[in-house]
């Protein structure tokens, strides 16, 4: 009976995790919509997810959307349908590869700083010290997180949209000899806008749930160094899955009817 009691420790560990992050979800949700607010906080954490966070999402968009364009190309040449490559380039960025690329590059980035800030602050019991001075720490250090993720993942993931197809279009022109007028033609002729307005929607989502799990994760954690950095690494990882999942479910609903 070992290995099935093996088994049967993960399952129930495995469900009281999600039930933990289910109720720090709804915790941060409840404080999200109620006073007191830190503007000054909120500000500077939109500064540090938006701002400083394009270098990398820009420079990340622009080399998916020249090598999509490029592969589009060597696909398409074989079935004599290379005029495809401007509405594949222009859907497959706004639709997903913008959302996705820049849901991972900012986990990466700012999930994992999270962790590691708010874990810090667990350990060296700096948290407790604001439950001392009477300052809700999800007031403090969860929700403005969380409200400048919500609110600056759409603006990345417009901008990288942007630079994405500049990238198809520079590969397509410069270097497959396109019509400069008939690709731009083409990406606008077949691009919607339910395309652009369901790459934000996902953005927003995957703003929350990075936000969110790098705090869950650093609010958690214990044991010192090394239980931040066990943090710090399930933030990231926990993020980059459910940005994954969570696209598939609203990729579903979006476009599975139409």
């Amino acid at each position: 009976m070992n290995p099935l009691a093996t088994i049967g420790r993960v399952f129930i560990g495995f469900l009281a995790g999600l039930g933990r992050i289910a109720l720090f979800a709804a915790n941060t949700v409840s404080h999200c919509v109620r006073p007191p607010f830190y503007p000054s906080l909120i500000a500077r954490q939109m500064m540090d997810i938006g701002f400083f966070s394009l270098p990398v999402v820009g420079l990340t968009a622009l080399f998916t959307g020249m090598v999509l364009a490029l592969q589009s190309y060597t696909g398409f040449a074989r079935f004599q349908a290379e005029g495809a490559v401007a509405t594949v380039v222009v859907l497959s960025m706004t639709r997903e590869l913008g959302p996705v690329i820049a849901g991972l590059m900012v986990a990466g980035r700012i999930g994992a700083s999270m962790a590691a800030e708010i874990g810090t602050m667990r350990v060296t019991e700096q948290i407790d010290a604001l439950v001392t001075l009477s300052t809700n720490p999800y007031k403090y250090l969860v929700v403005p997180r969380v409200l400048a993720a919500v609110a600056m993942l759409p603006i990345l993931v417009l901008v990288a949209d942007v630079i994405g197809v500049l990238g198809g279009y520079l590969v397509a022109v410069y270097k497959l000899n396109f019509n400069m007028s008939s690709y731009l033609r083409q990406t606008v002729d077949f691009l919607e806008w339910m395309d652009v307005i369901s790459g934000l929607v996902k953005a927003a989502v995957f703003g929350f749930l990075i936000a969110m799990l790098g705090c869950f994760h650093g609010y958690s954690s214990g044991g010192g160094a090394q239980g931040v950095g066990r943090a710090t690494t399930n933030s990231v990882v926990s993020a980059s899955i459910m940005i994954l999942v969570v696209d598939y479910m609203l990729t579903e609903l979006f476009f599975a009817t139409r």
